[in-house]
This record gives C-alpha cells, sequence and structure tokens, in this order.
C-alpha cells in the first residue's frame, strides 16, 4: 500500500500555519538577538567601568554601544564656553557584541526552517521581511535613544578655576546619525540572513539557487569556522591570563566588547599583512601591550609580525596558528564539498573565500578615536585633555597575502581529505 501524500490543500494549509505564526517567530527571534547583544555589551562596559557614568549616562552608551555594534555612526560634539572648543570623534565596532548579536539572529530565522528541503523565493523573502521589519522598528528606537551629554573634568584645581573663570568648562555629548545608522543596521541583517543561509548545509534554498550550493556553503561554512575558531583561541588565551597575571575585570571588558577585534587583527597579522596606527595621549589599546609599545611613537606606526617581534619574539606563533587553523580550514572546506570537485577547484574555493574573509575584517577592524580641548584657539590644554588613536589596514596589501595562503592550503586540505567519506561517493564494491 502506498505511502499517503499530503494533498495541495493539506500542504496549503500548512503553509498559511507558518504564515499565521511567523510574527511571533520573528519577534523572538529580534527580541532574543537584543537581549543578547545587550547583555554582552552592558556586562562588557560594566567591566571596563562605565558604570560610574554621571547623569543617568549608562543606559544611553548601552544603545549606542549596540548601535555601533551593527554598524551604526556615532556623532560627537563638544562645547567649551566662548572661549573654548573641542573636537572629538570615534569610530569603532565592538565585534564581541556583534558576533553575538550576529549568531542569535541566525539561530532564529534558520529554525523555522529547519527539516525543509527546499524553500520557494517568496516564502524566504516573507520570513525575512518579517523579521527585518520588527529589527527596522528596533533600529529606530536604540538610534533615538542613543544620545547623551557628560561634564569633562579639567583634571585638577587649576585648570578647572581657569575653566570656571573662562566658562570653558567642556562638555561632551554623542548622538546616532539615524538615517545613515538605521540604513547600515538593516544592510547588516541582510547580510547576517545570507550568510547564515550560505553556511547551514540544513536550511532550504530555493531551487534556482541549488546548484551554487555545492560551490558556495563549503567555502563559507569553513570561513565561519575559521573565524570562531580564532574567538575561541583568544577566550582561552584570555581565561588563562586572568586566572594567571590577574587583571581579570579588565580582561573581561576585553573578552565582551573586543575579543574578535583582536583575535582577528592578528589572524590578518600571522598572514602577513601590515595595519598603520598611532596612539597619543591617555589612550589605552584594549590589546596585549605590545601593540601599545608598537604604536605609542611620534610618528605613524607600522605593526605586522617584524615589529611586533621587535617588542616579543613569541609573536611569530602566529604564523604557526595560522597555519594550523587555515589547514583545518580547507580540510574541512574539502570534506563538506562533493567527491568530484577536483584539489585545485578546492584550492580556488579557499583563495576566494579566504581573500573575502580578510576583506572584512579589514573593513570591520577599523578604529579611529581622538578628543582635544583649546582655549582661544591656541592648542590643547594639557596632555590629559588630548589625544588620538587609530588603527587601519593596509587593505589590498592584506587581500592579495590571501589568495597566495588560500591556494597552498586549499590544496594542501583537498589532498588531506581525499579519504574522507563524502557525498557523491559510492562503495567500490558495489551493493552487497
Amino acid at each position: 500500500m502506498n505511502a499517503r501524500t499530503p494533498s495541495d490543500r493539506e500542504r496549503a494549509g500548512g503553509e498559511r500555519t507558518v504564515a499565521r505564526h511567523g510574527w511571533a517567530q520573528a519577534l523572538v527571534t529580534v527580541l532574543g538577538g537584543l537581549l543578547a547583544m545587550a547583555v554582552v555589551a552592558v556586562l562588557g562596559l560594566w567591566a571596563a567601568g562605565a558604570d560610574g557614568l554621571p547623569d543617568g549616562g549608562f543606559a544611553p552608551v548601552v544603545a549606542a554601544t549596540l548601535v555601533a555594534a551593527v554598524g551604526g555612526t556615532l556623532e560627537l560634539s563638544g562645547s567649551a564656553g566662548d572661549l573654548a572648543d573641542t573636537q572629538a570623534g570615534l569610530t569603532v565596532i565592538p565585534l564581541s557584541v556583534t558576533l553575538t548579536g550576529a549568531l542569535v539572529f541566525a539561530w532564529g530565522f534558520l529554525r523555522p526552517l529547519r527539516h525543509r528541503a527546499v524553500a520557494g523565493a517568496a516564502e524566504l523573502a516573507g520570513w525575512a521581511a518579517r523579521v527585518a521589519a520588527l529589527w527596522l522598528l528596533a533600529l529606530i528606537g536604540l538610534t533615538l535613544f542613543a544620545r547623551h551629554t557628560f561634564d569633562i573634568p579639567l583634571g585638577n584645581d587649576e585648570l578647572a578655576e581657569l575653566g570656571d573663570l573662562f566658562g570653558a568648562s567642556p562638555r561632551i555629548g554623542f548622538t546616532t546619525d539615524v538615517p545613515l545608522s538605521v540604513f547600515v543596521g538593516m544592510v547588516w541583517l541582510a547580510g547576517v540572513l545570507v550568510i547564515a543561509l550560505l553556511v547551514s548545509r540544513g536550511a532550504p534554498l530555493p531551487g534556482g539557487l541549488l546548484r551554487f550550493q555545492e560551490s558556495v556553503r563549503p567555502a563559507a561554512y569553513a570561513m565561519v569556522a575559521l573565524l570562531l575558531a580564532c574567538v575561541v583561541i583568544g577566550l582561552v588565551v584570555a581565561l588563562v591570563v586572568a586566572a594567571v597575571k590577574g587583571h581579570a575585570r579588565e580582561t573581561f571588558a576585553v573578552i565582551l566588547l573586543g575579543l574578535p577585534n583582536l583575535m582577528w587583527l592578528a589572524l590578518t597579522i600571522g598572514l602577513g599583512a601590515t595595519w598603520n596606527g598611532r596612539v597619543e595621549g591617555p589612550f589605552g589599546l584594549p590589546m596585549p601591550h605590545v601593540l601599545d609599545e608598537v604604536l605609542r611613537t611620534p610618528d605613524i606606526s607600522e605593526l605586522n609580525l617584524r615589529t611586533l617581534s621587535e617588542q616579543d619574539g613569541r609573536v611569530w606563533w602566529l604564523l604557526v596558528v595560522d597555519v594550523v587553523l587555515l589547514l583545518a580550514a580547507a580540510f574541512v572546506l574539502a570534506a563538506r564539498s562533493p567527491a568530484r570537485v577536483r584539489a585545485w577547484q578546492h584550492a580556488v574555493q579557499m583563495a576566494v573565500a579566504l581573500a573575502l574573509t580578510v576583506f572584512m575584517i579589514c573593513l570591520l577592524g577599523r578604529l579611529s578615536a581622538h578628543y582635544g580641548l583649546s582655549v582661544l584657539g591656541i592648542g590643547d590644554l594639557g596632555g590629559s585633555l588630548a589625544g588620538e588613536l587609530f588603527l587601519r589596514p593596509r587593505l589590498w596589501g592584506a587581500v592579495g597575502l590571501a589568495v597566495p595562503w588560500g591556494l597552498v592550503t586549499g590544496f594542501l586540505g583537498a589532498l588531506a581529505a581525499r579519504h574522507v567519506r563524502r557525498r557523491g561517493e559510492v562503495d567500490a564494491a558495489g551493493p552487497g
């Protein structure tokens, strides 16, 4: 007796059921992502000492951190009376918060799609649109709430008296560029959802895109696994350092706000990439002390394996770690690909995927911050009232280095995976 198959009416009823509950599932996804990001941001800012901000500034700073985590733009402004001027700027993405939100959003988006082989383009678009609509409302609320103004202490009694005399008590505030931040936040969500579909082998795709999954999905999965492995290694090292050397609160601030910033930077440096940067004034980097030593010079410094190893020879271990991680990623790529894919094709896929990954790291890992106070347009009042910090990659050099790394490790990974049973292989002996 043939098994009963669902009729068109039953299938249509099932689709209506999914659609009827789609908004509730979308709400859970968005609230879950926001809550996870907020928890990480709150704990990280608390560990960094931001809980002591005056005038109820902690909550707006948390909101600003969430906006920055999805690529939003923060605008800093200052005032110091009629005779003084303040300048400030900040560009940084707290990637620990970003990564947390991306993982939760991806899980929530994929969960209703599990156990499906194929999904129509309209169905996927409708499900993504529900998540995006609620995320849009959340983004607007965050960007409007992320604004505050603080008084800046002048550092000592003489400067404070001078500030009172000239009416130059400085204040600095921050707001968000609402239209730009909302637009970039929506692009961030779209990127997260697309990557989630590419990475998950069990997520359904429209029939017209199925032919791309064998070439794209293994590479996307391997790159996400590579990035997450870097973060896990960094987490283990940070916890060991916190246990052995102390400074637990500062270490947890780095873990909860900027661990991927540090580890993905280290990944590119291990490949041979160079970053340019400079630290001036009281700024401190949420990174190992060796980076601060290299960057705290009068001129723009180069940050790479050579300059770092001059301060600490152990930096060369980054090269060894990169070799191991890239070979492992290439092996995963080959093992998840069909058996008919040739070694040179794996090499090309790995090179393209790694180049795109390094490109993304270079875009997300940039940071800059500066502030200063001047009176009557003459200089800065004291070193404690001025500072600059920036770090930016030599983008195309880093991307160019990723290509040969990907070709070599991709080919070696394919050779290592030859004896792994993969899709498309059959037993030589045939059915027995």
